[in-house]
């Protein structure tokens, strides 16, 4: 595994165009506030440096985590849930927005990447140029021995834009007749929710309660968990429960229903939640003995108070999920070539539109991902 403690740094200069120097139109976040801080404008094309790989973006899917950085809603010093920063607030710029560490303003924002091979860095040997690839947007930054991880994006420069670059060894190519688009909506929300269903060992024999089974990690464990022939118990808004249940759930909740009353206690083996917020007591006591909570986010809020009981009269396991594993994404790309799953798009978008699509996104209206085009 190569050692990409590099990425944190930053050339404080890069987005400033020089003579004659080729140039792309980029999304550039410039720090803590609302749709002001996303600047559409022209910044230098970045060149590769040694083990990285220039692409050309086909297209960048939009997810929350990008929203809830540029609002600094990582920090711990926010206790609400992610409607709890305002896109119209006043408020000055959290420090330590990500995860707790200084957010690295301007920088370029973009998670998920479907892209094209156009330039190879020195000791870059791979991808061939004009390969379509996806790019591993969780990385670990001292080898999968270590959690210690970095995510493009948030700590580096990311995807919307007309081109970036990233290291050889997180691109991987894909043989799919999925379109950009397609491709684009399943890095984040499918790695996080296969990262999840790894780290649970979730078998043909599980009951599986996802919660937010609508949104886009939701709907994509719904696919996975599916997948490794789990019965899956989804909860959804009212709306969108046909189209959770197109999905293969078994069984489907509508959100806001008593829990308690819909299923009994120790009735399920595993709970896929990022939801979080005061339910958390209550979906622990859904967990059978033995069972597992797996979380990777909080979106209706990170405190929350349990049982203590339940959790070690019930020999439970808590799982936090951040740093994916290593089987994790070569299995996204196996599932795509095999068929095994299917994208979820809601709706494309130009890339100069980016508060546009924010602003429909956090609506939560949509069912299905948001997906930016750069221009060609």
């Amino acid at each position: 595994m190569p050692d990409l403690s590099y990425l944190r740094t930053f050339d404080p200069d890069r987005f400033k165009t020089r003579g004659d120097q080729p140039t792309m139109k980029a999304v550039v976040t410039t720090g803590n506030g609302s749709y002001e801080k996303l600047e559409y404008c022209n910044v230098p094309i970045p060149i590769p440096r040694p083990g990285e790989v220039l692409l050309r973006v086909l297209a960048a899917g939009v997810n929350n985590t990008e929203i809830n950085t540029r609002l600094g809603w990582y920090s711990s010093s926010v206790q609400g849930g992610t409607e709890h920063l305002s896109e119209t607030h006043n408020e000055p710029g959290i420090e330590d927005g990500g995860w707790n560490e200084t957010t690295p303003f301007p920088f370029i924002q973009g998670t998920d990447c479907c892209g094209e091979v156009i330039a190879r860095g020195e000791r870059a040997n791979w991808p061939d140029i004009g390969k379509r690839v996806l790019v591993r947007a969780c990385m670990r930054l001292n080898g999968f021995d270590s959690l210690d991880n970095l995510w493009m994006a948030s700590d580096f420069d990311g995807a919307f834009a007309q081109y970036v670059t990233v290291p050889a060894s997180e691109v991987f190519e894909i043989d799919s007749d999925w379109s950009d688009v397609e491709l684009a909506t399943i890095p984040c929300a499918y790695g996080t929710a296969e990262n999840m269903l790894h780290r649970a060992n979730v078998k043909r024999t599980d009951r599986v309660l996802v919660t937010g089974a609508s949104g886009g990690v939701g709907s994509a464990a719904v696919q996975l968990a599916k997948r490794r022939g789990a019965y899956v118990i989804a909860v959804a808004g009212e709306s969108k429960l046909d189209s959770v249940r197109g999905l293969g759930a078994d069984q489907v909740i509508t959100r806001g229903s008593d829990l308690s009353t819909e299923l009994q206690d120790s009735s399920v083996d595993i709970v896929i939640d990022n939801v979080a917020g005061e339910q958390v007591g209550k979906l622990l006591k859904l967990v059978a003995r033995g069972g597992r909570y797996v979380s990777s986010g909080a979106i209706a809020g990170p405190i929350t108070t349990i049982d203590m009981r339940d959790f070690y009269l019930k020999d439970l396991t808590l799982i936090g999920c951040t740093a994916w594993d290593e089987p994790v994404f070569s299995n996204l790309i196996d599932y795509i070539e095999k068929g095994d799953i299917r994208p979820l798009v809601a709706k494309t978008f130009e890339l100069k539109d980016i508060a546009t699509a924010q602003e429909e996104f956090l609506k939560k209206m949509h069912f299905g991902n948001f997906v930016l085009v750069p221009p060609l």
